[in-house]
């Protein structure tokens, strides 16, 4: 095998957030589906976006308040060093009298009590409805993030897989090169075989040996990538439990899989862009009604520690606001005009996402049923391979053939099984990929 076919294995790297958490030191045995379940409760990514969600949660009752009664208080301190006066005189006095009046108080605190309730406002109307479908935009955020880390943490994890089974094969092939090589280099030695014999052997073995190392630096790098999906410090331990192998029932499931027909208002994405399209509805109608009038009502109490001896403010009033905007310049029109045409845009995004999705999910069924009948081939091609390799093995026990034919049939052989896993970690992505689109959440319970 060439060292290009050993390092195209594990070369596909991807990259997500994910939260720290402390774990024992022992070693942590996971499945798929407990790597799945893991990663949704720690990854960081998922953390923020249930966050997103409590905070829209919160906006709705945040908006849903503005409506309701308000009250508020104030309490003011005030301090007068002159006290406007009157003769008493000015009042029925003595008309000698030098008495006066004081109209005020030099130091009082007021203490104010007012309620309000807002009667109509349409903006308050429209931005009601609105919060609601923030809502369900974080709830659909907070879906495609599920989706996405469960196609990040299903890809790596079997990314090491194939990378632990690749290491095994180049180890084996390593091996069978180093034996020829020795018994080679006897017959070199007897001058039954050329240099270049020998020399064309080391060159293999250190082209072998090479590709060890870079598997081993791609399964460190996916080793580190898995605990950051999966919220683990880097000096946990982790084995990968599950086997690398596709079973005919699988086989038969993906074909199911390959030709479902897709259901385009499932698609997280497509969730997405009608969400938005109706929140630029919302924003655009909201601008309207930013010309009708806003009315509220209030009651305001009001009390004084001291009250001067003339005091003509009452203590309760009751009263209505009404807001009219009467001219803005073309500002609302202007506006109302942007709104409308951000509406429009949504509208166009949605029907492309639309457009797009519907192809992507041909593209991708016709991927993965290509993917099935190249493993199916592949699957073929490692058996046969191993008849030939277990009929030459026979021959080399019996002194048929040599121990060159029998490491080139050898390498065949692994040449075929490195093929047989690659084929799988390529079904299994076109796998992930539509499951994605379809939005089917891997082995995760709600």
């Amino acid at each position: 095998m060439s060292a290009k076919k050993y390092q195209i294995i594990l070369l596909i790297l991807l990259s997500f957030g994910g939260a720290k958490i402390s774990v024992a030191q022992d070693t942590l045995r996971l499945t798929l589906s407990d790597a799945l379940k893991m990663a949704r409760e720690n990854n960081l990514n998922l953390k923020n976006s249930q966050l997103d969600l409590k905070m829209a949660q919160k906006k709705i009752w945040e908006t849903t308040a503005i409506g309701l009664p308000h009250l508020d208080g104030t309490a003011k301190y005030t301090f007068s060093p002159t006290v406007p006066t009157l003769p008493a005189s000015s009042f029925g006095g003595p008309a000698n009298s030098t008495d006066v009046i004081e109209l005020g108080v030099k130091q009082n605190i007021v203490y104010d009590l007012t309620a309000s309730q807002l009667i109509f406002n349409g903006a308050y109307l429209i931005g009601l409805k609105a919060s609601r479908v923030y809502y369900d935009l974080s709830k659909e955020s907070l879906e495609k993030a599920e989706l996405e880390i469960n196609e990040a943490v299903a890809n790596t994890y079997n990314m090491i897989l194939v990378g632990q089974e690749s290491r095994k094969i180049l180890k084996s092939n390593l091996e069978n090169v180093n034996k020829t090589f020795a018994e080679i280099g006897e017959m070199y030695k007897t001058g039954f075989v050329e240099k270049t014999d020998v020399d064309q052997l080391e060159l293999t073995a250190n082209t072998i040996s090479n590709a060890i190392l870079q598997v081993d630096n791609n399964l460190d790098v996916a080793n580190r990538l898995l605990k950051i999906h999966l919220g683990l410090v880097e000096n946990t331990n982790v084995k990968l439990t599950d086997k690398l192998a596709m079973e005919d029932i699988q086989v038969t499931n993906l074909t199911s899989l390959a030709n479902e027909p897709f259901i385009i208002d499932k698609n997280v994405d497509f969730k997405l862009a009608t969400t938005a399209e109706l929140l630029a509805k919302y924003d655009y109608k909201r601008e309207i009604t930013s010309s009708l009038p806003v009315i509220a009502a209030y009651y305001n109490h009001q009390e004084k520690w001291k009250k001067p001896a003339f005091d003509f403010a009452p203590k309760n009033i009751f009263g209505i606001n009404v807001s009219l905007p009467i001219f803005s310049s073309g500002q609302r029109s202007s506006t109302v005009s942007q709104k409308k045409m951000a509406f429009e845009k949504a509208t166009n995004n949605k029907l492309y996402a639309g457009n797009t999705l519907t192809m992507q999910s041909v593209q991708f069924q016709n991927d993965l049923k290509s993917k099935l009948d190249k493993f199916r081939i592949q699957k073929k091609s490692l058996e046969l391979s191993d008849v030939i390799y277990q009929r030459t093995l026979e021959k080399y026990k019996q002194g048929i053939s040599s121990s060159q034919e029998l490491m080139t049939i050898q390498n065949q052989y692994l040449n075929n099984l490195t093929n047989y896993y690659q084929g799988i970690y390529d079904v299994v992505g076109a796998k992930t990929k539509l499951e994605k689109l379809f939005n089917i959440n891997q082995n995760i319970t709600k």
